[in-house]
């Protein structure tokens, strides 16, 4: 009898919190993560303002949810109220009912690895605007860019210290190489 595989269709997620370049560049690199796409996601009511984020589109047998979740927290300043935070929204933007009790249900997991609360919120997704088109792919298009340099570089080293093991093989070379 053939080896069957558990083909669970594949999922997507909205991610905010830190500029979506960087945001972008940090699911890229992860094994499991077929698409990531960069602009502005919103909620609903008082969390309706568009704000940066990227929906990750995964399979869920290769990258689990609760990993992408504690990638994102690990990535971000997710304990920190700062001004800017309405741009930069620490969110977890959800498409079920069920993905949104798995992701509470992460955070309150996850919180044993941060000494101050974590401030992000779980949301409902209700839309999105994609990039333009010159700053999509933002850091691995040129990542010898400044901005690449000094803000996403130092996320992708402390990406491939803390997740390693998630690190996709064709992006593993690079990391190691920052």
């Amino acid at each position: 009898m053939p080896f069957l595989r558990n083909f669970a269709p594949m999922q997507r997620i909205g991610l905010g919190g830190s500029c979506h370049w960087c945001t972008e560049a940090i699911f890229r690199s992860l094994k499991g993560v077929t698409t990531v796409e960069q602009g502005w996601i919103a909620a609903d009511g008082e969390d309706a303002d568009p704000s940066e984020a990227v929906i990750v589109n995964f399979d869920p047998n290769a990258i689990s949810l609760k990993t992408l979740i504690a990638v994102h927290l690990h990535t971000h300043s997710c304990t920190v109220n700062h001004d800017m935070r309405i741009k930069y929204r620490s969110a977890v933007y959800t498409f079920t009912e069920e993905q949104a009790t798995a992701a509470n249900l992460a955070l309150q997991n996850l919180q044993a690895d941060f000494n101050e609360p974590i401030i992000t919120q779980v949301l409902p997704f209700q839309s999105f605007k994609l990039n333009e088109e010159n700053y999509l792919d933002y850091y691995y298009k040129d990542p010898t860019k400044p901005f690449c340099q000094n803000i996403v570089g130092p996320k992708l080293k402390a990406l491939l210290a803390r997740f390693s093991k998630e690190i996709h093989p064709e992006r593993r070379g690079h990391l190691q190489s920052l």
